[in-house]
């Protein structure tokens, strides 16, 4: 039943999305966008993992140019690479250029694979979702990729979901594997966190690990 429940609601959320216009999208993404670059130049992270959006999913498909901007010097940003199994492992982000379509509809990074549990190493995560709850669980597109990626983040690291307005549910049929994430960005309210304070990234800290 919950998985029937899922797969409704995931079909519903869809089509939803599919009736934004692209000025709608626009708008959605720059605020999003302003958002996350804020947060990323507050807690100034060592390193971030995030994923490049596609078709109607908020944050706009140059979110990741975006981020990588408002890293600090030495810092670095990991995309995601789809396995054969559906989990994914990183590679760091070499710019627009260094990006290739892949299955899916995605967009993947070119350079050397760091294995899955390089998500592990990142001090703020940003992942894609249809929705989420407030306890924070997400409902993704049913492959279970970030769940995975979300058993690996250590508690203490910030994971955000950006949404449009309007996907920041009170409650979503939850399985046992599903995994939460702590914070939610939308267009109009902005970064909102669904369980507990936003943790603090040490100042200074850079990449290259």
């Amino acid at each position: 039943m919950t998985h029937d429940a899922k797969r409704a609601t995931r079909v519903e959320l869809l089509a939803r999305r599919r009736a934004r216009t692209e000025a709608e999208r626009a708008t959605a993404a720059a605020r999003v966008q302003a958002e996350l670059a804020s947060l990323v130049r507050r807690l100034r992270p060592g390193r971030v993992a995030t994923y490049a959006p596609i078709g109607g999913e908020p944050g706009g498909s140059d979110l990741p140019t975006v981020l990588a901007d408002a890293l600090s010097a030495g810092a670095d940003l990991l995309l995601p690479v789809l396995r054969d199994d559906l989990d994914l492992d990183w590679a760091a982000w070499a710019g627009p250029q260094g990006m290739v379509a892949a299955g899916r509809g995605i967009r993947e990074p070119t350079g050397p694979r760091l294995g899955v549990a390089a998500v592990a190493s990142a001090d703020l995560v940003v992942v894609p979702a249809l929705a989420v709850d407030r306890r924070g669980i997400r409902l993704g597109r049913g492959g279970g990729s970030y769940d995975r990626v979300l058993a690996r983040v250590p508690a203490t690291v910030l994971t955000v979901a950006p949404l449009h307005d309007g996907e920041l549910l009170v409650e979503l049929p939850a399985e046992p594997h599903d995994q939460p994430v702590r914070a939610v960005v939308t267009p109009t309210d902005g970064l909102l966190t669904l369980a507990g304070v936003v943790p603090h990234t040490s100042a200074g800290r850079t990449g290259g690990r």
